[in-house]
C-alpha cells in the first residue's frame, strides 16, 4: 500500500493507493485484485478488498464503488450501496464518517481528495478521457456541495501509466491540441514516425493545479513499468493476456471509533 504523505499527515483521515501485493488472486489476477469488473472469482475479489479494508481498520461492507465508464459523472455516497446496486460514474465524494470509498486502475490515474475540516473525501478514477472531458472539476465542485472548501481541498494523485510508457497516435494527440495549442507539452516524440509518448500524470497535475487547491501531490510511481507492484491494462494487452486485475484506491472519513 502506496500512502500520500500530505493525507497520511491528518488524523481524521486513513486512505491506500493499494498495490497489487498480497491478496489471494492467482493467475492474470495474481495478488490484491480487487476489481470486480475483471473476471476473476468474485470470492477473491471479496477476499482481498476485505484484506485491503482491513488495513483500513473496517469492514469490506462499508467500502463503496461504483461502475467506471470513463465519464465526467460524480455520485455523493451517504450509505454503503450493494455490489449490484453500484452507479454508473467515475468518482464519488462523501461526509460520512466510517464510510469508504474507493476507484479501481490498472493504468489510469486515481485521484484522492481530503478536505479535513470540513469532512469531505472524494475519489476519482481520471484516465485520459475523464481527466480530458473534466472529472477532476467535478468532483471538486461535488465536494463543495458538500460543505468543502476548495481552498482547503488536499489532492494526491496515485500511480499510473506514465509518459515513456504511453505510446499514441496522432488521433489521440490531436484532440489535445484541437482543444489547447498548450497540450502539446505533454507530448514527446516516440520511435515510431508520427506517434507520441503522453505524460498522462503531468496532464492530470496540470488540471489540478489551476482549480485553486490547498496542496496537490503526486506519487511517482509508472503502473506498466512494475509488473510485481501493479496491474496494467495496456501492459496485459502487448503480452496478449487474456485478462487483468485491478487495483484499488480508497479514502476514508475515521468515525468516532476510529
Amino acid at each position: 500500500m502506496i500512502i500520500a504523505s500530505e493525507l497520511d499527515t491528518h488524523l481524521k483521515l486513513k486512505h491506500g493507493f493499494f498495490t497489487r501485493e498480497g491478496g489471494v488472486s492467482s493467475g492474470v489476477y495474481e495478488g490484491l485484485n480487487c476489481g470486480y469488473g475483471s473476471g476473476d472469482d468474485n470470492t477473491n475479489i471479496d477476499q482481498n478488498r476485505s484484506i485491503a479494508m482491513a488495513k483500513l481498520g473496517i469492514n469490506r461492507q462499508n467500502l463503496n464503488t461504483i461502475h467506471q465508464i470513463h465519464s465526467t459523472n460524480v455520485v455523493v455516497a451517504k450509505v454503503s450501496w450493494a455490489l449490484d446496486d453500484r452507479p454508473k460514474a467515475d468518482a464519488i465524494v462523501t461526509d460520512k464518517p466510517g464510510l469508504a470509498i474507493g476507484i479501481m486502475t490498472a493504468d489510469c490515474t486515481p485521484v484522492l481528495f481530503a478536505d479535513p475540516e470540513a469532512g469531505v473525501i472524494g475519489a476519482a478514477h481520471a484516465g485520459w478521457k475523464g481527466a480530458f472531458a473534466g472529472v477532476l472539476l467535478g468532483t471538486i465542485e461535488k465536494m463543495e456541495q458538500l460543505g468543502a472548501d476548495r481552498s482547503q481541498i488536499i489532492a494526491a494523485i496515485g500511480p499510473c501509466i506514465h509518459q515513456a510508457s504511453y505510446e499514441v497516435g496522432p488521433e489521440f494527440t490531436d484532440q489535445f491540441l484541437a482543444k489547447d495549442p498548450q497540450n502539446s507539452r505533454f507530448f514527446i516524440p516516440s520511435s515510431q514516425d508520427n506517434h507520441r509518448l503522453f505524460d498522462l500524470p503531468g496532464f492530470v497535475l496540470s488540471k489540478l493545479s489551476v482549480l485553486g487547491l490547498s496542496v496537490v501531490q503526486s506519487v511517482s510511481e509508472d503502473t506498466y513499468a512494475d509488473e510485481t507492484k501493479f496491474y496494467s491494462y495496456r501492459r496485459a494487452t502487448h503480452t496478449k493476456e487474456a485478462d487483468y486485475g485491478r487495483c484499488l484506491s480508497a479514502i476514508i472519513l475515521k468515525n468516532d471509533l476510529g
